[in-house]
């Protein structure tokens, strides 16, 4: 957003006067109203001064300040924050009436921290030349009575907020602060990135949100894409709104790309034991460039983003993901000034963030679903710039690319795997088997890799039983494969495990270290009672229990016999042998297959004999 102005063609008059780069599809029965109000000179002199580009800009702003719902459509990376910002600072300007300090005239409401901070400084470019407006931030991460405190002692005209604190902030009452109050004066309601709202499962509190504000409202609702939970949405939220979907120029409405134009594409293919050894080789070749690189999951970035801090030397390497709490907000914005280095990441980072100049998006495992590759790629080449995005694919996932070219129209190009590169799997081993921290995370990323793969929304494409497990445990440089319910009964013959007891393994970190023996003693201490309190009642009630057990045998035979039980001795012998059996299967004893085979093989063995029983 903040990158140097370029002008559009037509100069600021024809891209503020509505025109421009962009083709936009209005529907609502009629068409861009004529006459549209013109903007403030300061807003004016202020965008053309900061910003640059107007492709969504130019559709949305005249309706939205004509007192029009609007449902906002655009491709990811095309400024469609300055679309919501400026018609919020427009509307608040012309008020009859000049907002209290205590009085919100504008919320914008977004599904991540990160891009309520983005949002926050963007309109901090224009706030601070209009000292009559107040603003504030009211995300998670932080003490809520802070928030609570900051809005009495200087309010909040316009709010920019993530949905769980807003609502938290609704229904704290008794901290002196009755927000509910505030917003009745409230023009102005902004929903960004709706669809991923939805998606991070915050739709019951967008409905406590709605149930708190004035009905008499403009609702803009933005998003990257339109999907049937979205449409409810609009539905709910918005009265009679014009719908928006802004295109590129150039690009057919009937197979619209849903990527920016100057984005390069590229796919690699590699075995999963290759993949790491090829991350490495790229990032080393390109160290004086700005890179993102995708994981599925926290633990897969914790584990590879220590890796690659010992193997990349001479580069900033920053990891960032959803289960870091109070750290999260630092790290992000110290990346952002950045001007250049890594940061390891989950989907926390993959919509609506403005990173300036990401070169490269890379994403070492693909998203669980096709919408979010598009929005990981649109980190890169937003508003005009040129960037590129490399997925990592492993053999069996290949077909990928044809569905992603299909379903998201995204066209894609091959880069081949770099030969003769370094094998620095062996050094990982060498730091797992040197701290136990290092150790644990990699059985941890490998654990939740699989899990994530088997809830992969393309699970014709992304299927778990055809991953090749022991490729995928080099990959990850394990020492020896971890139990988890994916890999019972399975053989792995192509992984060899480490002679080493991984349990003498060592924390580097001498008071963790200190811990884990204090917590081992502790356990041996706890085994050694149990295993002698078991042993000894045991044998103390062992002639009780035993007359206790054929006393109700022989109560519940009565009972079967007068209740005419239609059970035979040969039906409950096949019971118990099959009960038996599925203990079996549970304990990993014997495989799926083995299981039927026997089950089958039994209830026909007592058919048999109850077939000559019966004759």
């Amino acid at each position: 957003m903040g990158s140097p102005r370029k002008e559009a063609p037509g100069g600021a008059g024809a891209a503020l006067g509505f025109s421009g780069r962009a083709a936009a599809r209005v529907t609502r029965g009629s068409s861009v109203l004529p006459g549209q109000p013109s903007l403030c000179h300061v807003v004016i002199n202020l965008f053309m001064r900061c910003f640059s580009f107007f492709f969504p800009q130019s559709a949305t702003i005249p309706l939205f300040m004509s007192n029009k719902d609007v449902a906002a459509e655009a491709v990811t990376g095309s400024g469609k924050t300055l679309a919501f910002v400026i018609p919020i600072l427009e509307i608040l300007l012309r008020r009859e009436e000049k907002l209290k300090k205590m009085q919100v005239g504008a919320i914008i409401i977004t599904p991540t921290r990160e891009l309520a901070i983005q949002i926050d400084e963007v309109l901090t470019h224009f706030t601070k030349h209009f000292p009559r407006f107040s603003q504030i931030l009211l995300i998670g991460g932080r003490n809520p009575m802070e928030d609570v405190e900051k809005f009495k002692e200087h309010g909040g005209n316009i709010i920019v907020a993530t949905p769980g604190r807003l609502e938290d902030l609704f229904r704290r009452k008794a901290d002196g602060l009755d927000l509910a109050s505030c917003v009745k004066s409230l023009d102005v309601l902004v929903l960004d990135e709706a669809d991923r709202l939805l998606d991070m499962g915050f739709e019951s509190s967008l409905n406590a949100i709605l149930a708190f504000l004035p009905k008499q409202r403009r609702t803009g609702l933005f998003s990257a894409t339109q999907t049937q939970e979205v449409e409810n949405l609009v539905r709910a939220g918005l009265r009679n709104p014009v719908r928006i979907s802004v295109k590129e120029k150039g690009v057919a409405a009937t197979n619209t790309q849903k990527t920016p134009t100057r984005l390069e594409n590229y796919y690699m293919i590699c075995k999963a034991d290759e993949k790491f050894n090829q991350l490495v080789h790229f990032l080393r070749q390109h160290k004086q460039e700005k890179h993102l690189v995708f994981f599925s999951t926290c633990a897969c970035v914790e584990y590879y983003g220590k890796a690659l801090e010992s193997l990349i030397k001479q580069v900033k390497i920053m990891c960032i993901h959803g289960k870091m709490k109070h750290k999260r907000n630092k790290i992000f914005t110290e990346f952002r000034k950045l001007p250049g280095g890594i940061l390891v990441c989950t989907d926390v980072m993959a919509r609506g963030i403005d990173i300036p100049e990401v070169h490269w998006v890379l994403q070492y495992d693909p998203p669980s679903s096709a919408s979010a590759f598009v929005h990981r790629c649109g980190r890169t080449a937003r508003i005009g710039n040129v960037g590129s995005a490399l997925v990592f694919l492993l053999p069996m996932e290949e077909s990928y690319i044809n569905f992603l070219s299909i379903n998201q129209k995204c066209p894609m190009q091959e880069m081949k795997p770099q030969g003769n590169v370094l094998d620095l799997l062996p050094k990982l081993k060498s730091m797992a088997l040197a701290d136990r921290a290092v150790f644990e995370k990699g059985m941890k990323a490998f654990v939740s890799y699989i899990q994530a793969y088997a809830k992969h929304e393309c699970n014709l494409i992304f299927r778990i039983k055809d991953l090749d497990f022991a490729s995928l445990a080099r990959g990850f440089a394990l020492l020896k494969m971890p139990k988890m319910p994916e890999l019972r009964g399975k053989c792995f013959p192509d992984f060899t495990p480490v002679t080493v007891n991984t349990d003498s393994i060592p924390f580097k970190d001498k008071n963790r270290e200190k811990q884990r023996q204090k917590q081992l003693e502790q356990q041996r201490k706890e085994r050694q009672e149990n295993g002698a309190k078991k042993k000894f009642i045991k044998n103390k009630s062992w002639s009780k229990q035993k007359a206790k057990r054929e006393k109700k045998r022989k109560i519940t035979a009565k009972r079967k016999r007068e209740e005419g039980s239609d059970m035979e001795d040969e039906d409950m012998e096949e019971l118990l042998n099959d009960t038996r059996l599925l203990k079996r299967l549970k304990k990993g004893k014997i495989s799926e297959e083995e299981f039927e085979k026997r089950l089958t093989g039994s209830q026909s063995k007592f058919k048999e004999a109850a077939a000559e029983t019966e004759g």
